[in-house]
């Protein structure tokens, strides 16, 4: 029989789930895959992943789609990455740069700025040799991922794009949620389950794993993991999505 194949996020709000596989011994039952958050989309869109750990803005477009777990990656507040970056001030941005890796946060960016900003602006999409760092007087940049920690303190001006959503609706945000495009057995899900729980449970041991691996570091990382990072999807967090897919529909 052939291993599922899994899509996980590449970023440092993934360490948790990495180590459960790895720790549990998940990861000998299956093939698991560290991709940029649109990869995890494309794969599972494509049919070339079984489960994807996708931004929840791809939902729409899976054929069939099956939320396969009560972890997710959200935020009740502050993410810390997932930003509006800037050297201009907020009313003098006319243009702004969409971050290729993740359809969740440009579409959130759209969302804000159409129902909490009432601003509109020239969107402009990016590909990978985009330099994010370099962007003019009057432009913006939606920048995800751990690169925030390294690019945000060469700018001026940064909204935080969870805490701009929070505002907005008074709920947390879902950027990412485990998903599958067809049935799987559920004994395979609930050993899928106990590993990303062994890995949520196990922050520390993930921070010393991880800690200095990436661009967000030792205490920082715990930070993040912990204040930053909300891993339960809970009902709040359904019915967060369940307004952002409404509002994304239109856009």
């Amino acid at each position: 029989m052939e291993k599922i194949r899994i899509s996980a996020v590449k970023y440092a709000n993934t360490y948790p789930f990495i180590y459960g596989f790895a720790e549990s011994g998940f990861s000998s039952k299956a093939v698991i895959e560290t991709d940029h958050p649109s990869e995890c989309a494309s794969k599972l869109i494509s049919g070339k992943a079984d489960i994807g750990l996708i931004p929840v803005g791809a939902l729409p477009f899976l054929y069939e789609s099956h939320i396969i777990s009560s972890y997710c990656i959200g935020a009740d507040g502050y993410v810390r990455t997932v930003e509006l970056l800037s050297n201009t001030p907020f009313d003098d941005i006319k243009t702004i740069y969409l971050d290729y890796r993740s359809r969740t946060s440009v579409n959130l960016a759209r969302v804000l700025a159409k129902n909490k900003w009432n601003r509109k602006f020239v969107w402009e999409n990016t590909s990978t040799d985009f330099d994010f760092t370099n962007i003019r007087h009057g432009e913006a940049t939606v920048l995800i991922g751990d690169q925030c920690f390294e690019y945000e303190n060469s700018f001026s001006h940064k909204f935080d794009l969870a805490w701009e959503w929070k505002e907005f609706t008074g709920l947390p945000f879902v950027f990412a949620c485990w998903t599958a495009n067809r049935q799987l057995d559920d004994g395979f899900l609930a050993d899928f389950n106990s590993a990303l729980k062994l890995g949520i449970d196990n922050i520390d041991k993930v921070v010393e794993n991880f800690g200095n691996a990436g661009v967000i570091r030792g205490a920082d990382l715990k930070k993040y993991l912990t204040e930053n990072i909300d891993y339960e999807f809970n009902d709040e967090k359904k019915k967060a999505l369940n307004v952002f897919l409404e509002l994304m529909s239109r856009l």
